[in-house]
């Protein structure tokens, strides 16, 4: 089977965040804020976890996008660009940034990364079924496999899983390293929005 390099994308989709900082204050208004509380929403959230990202010392923020991709590399370039205007700037950034990752740069991402267990509700045979394959996979490939679950159902997530890792088992090495560099793009960017959701916590929901 043989599998394209996706076009990079021109503008990623909007990514809701989510924040706890204070709204800005206009000078000579500190009892007002900037933007009434009725406007209040995800954009509203948006804007201070950017702003939180942005604010962060260079330790701080390469920490954070570490734990969405494990590659220096990665992390020190994205980070040395804030600040962000915004938030679907530094995901674009994230991504650009992810293409360009080095042969060294892809085998310690992927080395780092782990294979995601079951939901506890799942079948005991379904969680058979999916350790048997991600033993398969690693066997074939040397590292977890990695795929972006971004936009799947949770009840669809072990399917898919199973799925995927059973038609990428039959790729040629180069072939595979392929897609799971663009897999971990996309888990990355997605892993980045969760985190500033969150409010640039480093927990996560796996994507």
């Amino acid at each position: 089977m043989r599998h394209a390099h996706p076009a990079r994308p021109g503008v990623p989709e909007p990514t809701l965040t989510s924040d706890t900082h204070a709204p800005c204050r206009t000078p000579g208004s500190a009892d007002t804020p900037a933007i009434p509380a009725q406007n209040k929403g995800p954009a509203h959230a948006a804007l201070h976890g950017l702003t939180r990202f942005n604010a962060a010392s260079p330790a701080e923020a390469e920490a954070l996008l570490l734990s969405c991709c494990h590659s220096s590399r990665w992390a020190e370039r994205v980070a040395a660009h804030r600040p962000y205007p915004t938030v679907d700037a530094l995901l674009a950034a994230a991504d650009e940034a992810g293409y360009d990752l080095s042969r060294a740069d892809l085998d310690g991402a992927l080395a780092a990364e782990s294979s995601a267990p079951p939901h506890p509700d799942a079948p005991p045979a379904a969680r058979t079924a999916l350790r048997a394959a991600h033993a398969a996979y690693e066997s074939s490939f040397g590292h977890a496999f990695v795929i972006s679950l971004e936009g799947v159902r949770p009840g669809e997530r072990l399917d898919q899983v199973l799925a995927g890792i059973r038609s990428r088992l039959g790729n040629e090495p180069e072939e595979e390293r392929v897609i799971a560099a663009d897999e971990l793009r996309r888990l990355a960017r997605a892993r980045l929005a969760f985190r500033l959701a969150e409010g640039l916590t480093r927990r996560h929901s796996e994507a």
